[in-house]
């Protein structure tokens, strides 16, 4: 792998699992919780079944509040200090859930959490893009992402455990222990990968015209908008996949179990990608993921109808297996895409381009999520609908000239 930046000793052996540790705090702040969402609505008084919802979605809001500045912050005063105080907030923002007294208090925790995990999501990508570019840019993301596609796997496991052992507001003070530990491997062995002479002030000015410059260049503009469309339904997964499993299904205790095996799908398809591209290009698997899950959904939708919105369990989770293998195409490849000719504000490129995806693509899934109903109508449709509207940014992102193989 060619990198940009020498000065960094960490060899990718530990670059990579270091990166997917620190990436996989927002999604660990996400799974570990879904089997305590019921409790936590129950014992803070949540009015409505479907509001529960709002804590998974409270930590994307934060996400993308926390990235539109942590992003330009670390630009300015580099990535390690810009880390660290991101993972102080992300602390923070737990010791609030813990203590939350009212359903209210909670959400501001979790804003708070998700601002703070802001940090290790937004410059762990500048990190990347510091040192390498390209296709090896693209190659080392889905490594790290196939990486962290393990916490997914384990982490409603995880929180079941803990729920268990300790009740809902122990899974907060986990989150806790894993940061401190995080925070120390971070601290004593990654370098400063943004010399002194690359750093840019940090103002409301200089913010706004970096993200002028972002939003103009049609290539990252298209690519960061394919992202956010393809990512709602998977918002709408989340927030609601309790309720999936374990209200529409009744899977009861084994509803880690399945979120589990759907989530090593985007995992191996992470990892195949990470080969596959350097063949196919970014853009040719991103354009095959997409016609691909577009197709499926439109097939699975048609045999929903038959069963009254409810395919048989086998029948829904090969469905969601194949879509989730193709979103596991599509996220490294689509953020390398955004990325790549944001290297000159590799920082405050990555905050527009992440911060803007979440802005789309949380009311969306919201609005997706909030529509459950027993059936899975909405999720199906979804999932149909976001990959045609993916596939259409990423063409105009191209220029309306088809997708190259880059």
């Amino acid at each position: 792998m060619s990198r940009t930046t020498p000065g960094s000793s960490l060899r990718p052996g530990e670059f990579v699992p270091l990166a997917a540790l620190l990436m996989s705090l927002a999604a660990l702040s996400t799974d570990a919780l879904l089997p305590a969402l019921p409790a936590i609505g129950r014992d803070l008084g949540a009015l409505r079944g479907n509001d529960v919802q709002y804590v998974i979605t409270a930590l994307f809001l934060g996400l993308g509040l926390g990235q539109i500045l942590i992003g330009p912050l670390s630009d300015r005063i580099g990535r390690k200090p810009a880390m660290q105080a991101g993972l102080v907030l992300f602390m923070a923002g737990c010791l609030v859930s813990i203590f939350a007294p009212t359903f209210e208090v909670m959400i501001g925790g979790r804003i708070l959490q998700g601002i703070g995990v802001a940090g290790p999501r937004i410059v762990t990508i500048a990190l990347v893009r510091d040192q390498y570019t390209g296709r090896q840019m693209a190659r080392l993301m889905s490594f790290v992402m196939a990486v962290f596609i393990l916490v997914p796997t384990v982490a409603p496991g995880l929180g079941q455990g803990v729920l268990w052992l300790g009740g809902w507001r122990a899974v907060f003070a986990t989150y806790i222990a894993i940061t401190v530990i995080t925070f120390a491997w971070f601290a004593l062995r990654q370098p400063e990968t943004l010399p002194a002479v690359r750093r840019r002030p940090f103002s409301a000015r200089a913010i706004a015209g970096a993200a002028l410059e972002v939003l103009g260049i049609r290539a990252a503009a298209g690519h960061t908008l394919a992202s956010a469309i393809v990512f709602a339904p998977f918002v709408a997964y989340l927030s609601s996949a309790q309720q999936i499993f374990q209200e529409g299904y009744r899977t009861g205790v084994l509803f880690p179990l399945w979120f589990g095996v759907l989530a090593l799908a985007v995992g191996c398809a992470s990892f195949v990608n990470g080969y596959l591209v350097m063949k196919h290009g970014m853009r040719r698997l991103s354009q095959a993921a997409m016609v691909s899950m577009t197709l499926v959904s439109v097939l699975a939708w048609a045999l929903a109808l038959v069963f009254d919105g409810l395919p048989p369990f086998w029948l829904f989770m090969a469905y969601l297996l194949l879509v989730f293998f193709c979103m596991g195409l599509v996220f490294g490849n689509l953020s390398a895409l955004a990325m790549e000719p944001l290297g000159h504000i590799a920082g405050v490129g990555a905050a527009v381009v992440a911060s803007i995806s979440i802005f789309i693509a949380v009311p969306l899934g919201a609005l997706i999520g909030q529509r459950f109903d027993g059936t899975m109508y909405a999720q199906i449709a979804a999932f149909g609908v976001c990959g045609a509207g993916a596939l259409a940014a990423m063409w105009w992102a191209e220029g309306g000239e088809g997708v190259g193989s880059g």
